[in-house]
């Protein structure tokens, strides 16, 4: 996996910036069918080295990529929309048909997708559904507004691996987007971010994808290992709350099993981003004032 830190050959950032590209993609598009051939193109590399490259790079093949990247997006719509049929779980989730869904889900997850509905967990590889939020009492008091965001353009630095409760981590990652955007002219009216991909309580820890993004204007040329993408808009449940870097957990578990049961929606499979609005170093307190943004839609 590429480090953590801005590689020093700048060689090396240009293969970090084609990959995310291609991550991207990938994601935008989970639900369609997607051709080696385009893949390739999208990293500007040619179809009979991308394939090697990729799984050099990202330590698995594009098809178990992308056909893990499907899994884990069906096991989330099983959990959080309870009443969708598993069928339209499956061909919202790029999968021909039911039984090939039927057949991939057991072999990744060791449950059929109606066990995993059932208990929320699964055996084997380490991985291990969320417990039911909605059976647990919630101490932080949310205040959620549903309103609709516009979309945003981002210049981003991607992470790899486990983020949760590591604040050193978040302040390094923002301090480097924020130290690229400066000398740029980018910081004044601009929106420090922090985007995630994945779900914690499903992804293995190794391979969570978390941006540090900067909002910036369209057009804005990025280079190296700073890429730049749009944020799609649509309807979000956001959250404003005060607190220290040990309470985000807490606090997103309180938007989805405490308030999001009872409101009506269930979440949509746009990425999820926490919005920062103040720069907690600067002040006594060290608390963090943060807009948690959740993409939901009807239930």
């Amino acid at each position: 996996m590429p480090p953590e830190s801005l590689p020093a050959n700048p060689r090396r950032a240009e293969y970090a910036a084609r990959f995310n590209r291609v991550v991207d993609h990938i994601q935008a598009h989970l639900a369609e069918a997607m051709t080696l051939e385009t893949l390739a193109g999208v990293a500007c590399f040619s179809p009979c080295h991308f394939h090697r490259l990729f799984h050099g790079w990202m330590g698995e093949t594009i098809h178990d990529f992308i056909a893990r990247l499907r899994l884990e997006r069906a096991a989330a719509q099983l959990i959080y929309s309870p009443r969708k049929p598993i069928t339209e779980v499956a061909l919202d989730c790029g999968f021909s048909s039911s039984a090939t869904f039927a057949r991939a889900f057991r072999a990744f997850h060791g449950l059929s997708a109606s066990e995993w509905r059932k208990r929320r967990e699964v055996s084997g590889a380490g991985r291990q559904g969320p417990a039911p939020l909605a059976n647990r009492a919630f101490p932080m008091t949310l205040k959620v507004e549903v309103k609709r965001l516009e979309p945003m353009r981002v210049a981003y630095i991607r992470h790899v691996g486990p983020f949760q409760e590591n604040a050193a981590l978040f302040e390094r990652l923002l301090g480097r987007i924020r130290g690229w955007a400066g000398p740029r002219g980018l910081l004044a009216g601009a929106r420090l971010l922090s985007v995630s991909h994945d779900a914690p309580e499903i992804t293995q820890a190794q391979k969570l994808r978390l941006d540090a993004a900067i909002t910036v204007p369209e057009g804005t040329p990025v280079g190296g290992e700073i890429c730049s993408r749009k944020l799609e808009g649509g309807t979000y449940a956001v959250a404003r709350v005060r607190i220290r870097a040990d309470q985000f957990i807490e606090a997103w578990d309180t938007l989805m099993g405490g308030w999001l049961p009872g409101s009506g929606y269930q979440p949509d499979d746009r990425p999820r981003f926490e919005l920062y609005l103040n720069d907690p170093a600067s002040e006594n307190e060290k608390l963090i004032d943060v807009e948690i943004c959740l993409a939901v839609k009807a239930l």
